[in-house]
């Protein structure tokens, strides 16, 4: 009897000691577990700062890239106004230049942000130190979107005079008998055969959808831009930057002319004149651009006209 009556005392001491380790056990796992969900919504606002960030340093760092490569000083001041803009300071030592195709013609943006923390604060760490940076790149156009159809021959004196290409020089461009019958400075930017003067004037005015490479394009035949839809187009063109293709050659006649066409060039349309059925001009000024485009090969050989795209290369 003393036996028994000693084993369930024991058995009710063994019982209350487990049921207390196992409080304790459960104690220690729920903050393990709450440490755990606190890490975790800390990591992910981490990760969320750290995006935010990068995504500020691309965008300084593309509207650093539109100055250059000619002038790193308007390219720095362009990257810290960005940056302030949106909310934080740019020092001048996040910003520097390097030369991949030609001197200065990448920027790069490097941003260093501490992000604060929230449940690891429990732990004593009020923030961690958040680092990005990114490089952007100005480049020759190696294929241009948007393009008007009129084209610009190379051996324009603004173009490949002495100490040219010369910008912001008020010119006139010719459209007029290029050099080979039926061709009257018009192309066909899809290499198609009749396209109307519909087709040519929502060209002007829109530009051409698609990416444009350099090569020969069909000529289109006949003075075409003495018509309504080529004419409303201008007009309402006046004042603004369109993106012209640049020959060097016409080869063949009519309906199998076709330019070669080396590279694009901006030009500020400031009017234009039509003075016969089959003679005319644009008056404007060339000008340095950036445009939509992808960026030339550099061992392209494309004649450097102003007209550059700028990409995100880091």
């Amino acid at each position: 009897m003393a036996d028994s009556t000693l084993r369930a005392k024991r058995t009710r001491v063994n019982g209350r000691t487990e049921l207390g380790q196992a409080a304790v056990l459960s104690v220690v796992w729920m903050v393990v577990l709450l440490g755990l969900a606190g890490l975790v919504i800390d990591v992910g606002a981490w990760y969320r700062s750290q995006r935010n960030q990068q995504a500020q340093a691309d965008a300084a760092a593309l509207a650093g890239a539109q100055d250059l490569p000619n002038d790193t000083t308007a390219a720095t001041s362009a990257a810290q106004v960005y940056a302030s803009d949106n909310g934080y300071a740019l020092p001048l030592s996040g910003i520097s230049f390097s030369t991949v195709v030609a001197a200065d013609d990448s920027i790069t943006v490097k941003v260093d942000h501490n992000a604060p923390t929230f449940f690891s604060k429990i732990f004593g760490l009020q923030s961690v130190p958040v680092h990005v940076e990114a490089t952007a790149q100005t480049s020759l156009i190696g294929k241009a979107r948007y393009v008007a159809p009129i084209t610009v021959n190379i051996k324009h004196p603004l173009l490949s005079g002495q100490g040219c290409p010369c910008f912001g020089q008020p010119t006139t461009l010719p459209l007029s008998k290029t050099g080979a019958p039926g061709a009257f400075a018009l192309i066909d930017l899809d290499n198609g055969t009749g396209n109307g003067s519909s087709t040519l004037g929502n060209w002007v005015l829109n530009g051409f959808a698609a990416y444009l490479g350099i090569g020969p394009y069909s000529s289109n035949t006949g003075a075409k831009f003495n018509s309504q839809d080529i004419d409303n187009a201008l007009d309402a063109r006046i004042g603004t930057v369109l993106m012209f293709p640049v020959f060097d050659t016409i080869v063949m006649q009519g309906t199998n002319a076709t330019y070669n066409v080396i590279g694009w060039v901006g030009f500020r349309l400031s009017g234009y004149k039509i003075t016969g059925g089959n003679s005319g001009s644009l008056s404007g000024s060339f000008t340095e651009i950036t445009w939509q485009g992808i960026p030339a090969n550099p061992n392209s050989g494309q004649p450097n006209l102003g007209a550059r795209v700028v990409t995100l290369t880091r």
